[in-house]
């Protein structure tokens, strides 16, 4: 992988370690109850990982709009597949999520997809 998704997998583990080892009962069943959210159930875990790179884009968050496409990446979420996620996010945000689109082609080129 490149340079920048290197980093923001580095940082993410380090700090996720350090939430886990100091954080409260509740942090911890937070951060359990989100690895969990994304599994296979009634939907695809493909299915639910797009719908949370859309809420990313959306809510216009950079480090999650970077994990989710990591994620969808991982499920085998095709360029096409991207390129609809990122209309209806486009559609439900507006154009001041247009950055954050930018963001995301930004990990797919790495990603060389």
């Amino acid at each position: 992988m490149g340079e920048r998704i290197d980093k923001f997998n580095k940082f993410r583990s380090e700090m996720n370690e350090r939430i886990l080892g100091t954080g409260t009962t509740e942090t911890k069943r937070f951060l359990a109850l989100d690895s969990r959210v994304y599994e296979d159930g009634a939907l695809p875990a493909k299915t639910k990982e797009l719908l949370g790179l859309v809420a990313s884009l959306v809510l216009r968050c950079n480090d999650c709009i970077t994990y989710h496409v990591l994620q969808c990446a991982q499920h085998g979420v095709t360029r096409q597949e991207f390129g609809e996620a990122f209309d209806v996010a486009l559609i439900v945000g507006g154009s001041i999520t247009i950055p954050h689109l930018r963001e995301a082609h930004a990990v797919l080129k790495e990603l060389e997809l």
